[in-house]
């Protein structure tokens, strides 16, 4: 399945117009949501090929999105990709267990327009989990 339709839940205005601007250019349909709450309504509510996650948001975090989205024994989002997105450094133990439940982690600070792309080509093109 072709990643076509991104959800960008995000609440850094600067980053959040780069992502979305750079994913726009590059032919993806793309939704920007600045609040846990209504990121966990949108991923929910509509069927997303990939979810870019960041991790401190206003409302609700996105480590407890992805708890009600992929860890309470049933995959809410089973057709998704989820790319976990984060300044924020953790623990290695937080991070493992985000990374179970996530098709990619990625640093916001070494992470271009560009290298984002290209995760998001690589994970185009490798089957997804249920596949």
């Amino acid at each position: 399945m072709a990643i076509k339709t991104i959800l960008c839940i995000e609440d850094d205005r600067f980053i959040g117009e780069m992502y979305v601007r750079s994913l726009r250019n590059a032919g993806y349909v793309v939704d920007w949501i600045v609040d846990g709450n209504d990121g966990l309504i949108a991923a929910r509510n509509k069927p997303y090929d990939l979810i870019l996650l960041d991790i401190m948001l206003p409302e609700m975090r996105g480590n407890d999105i992805l708890e009600i989205l992929r860890g309470k024994g049933e995959d809410l989002i089973p057709n998704s990709r989820v790319i976990v997105m984060t300044n924020f450094d953790q623990d290695e133990e937080s991070r493992i267990a985000m990374a179970h439940r996530a098709d990619a982690y990625l640093i916001k600070a070494e992470i271009t327009p560009k290298k984002l792309l290209d995760v998001i080509a690589h994970l185009d093109a490798t089957p997804t989990q249920s596949a």
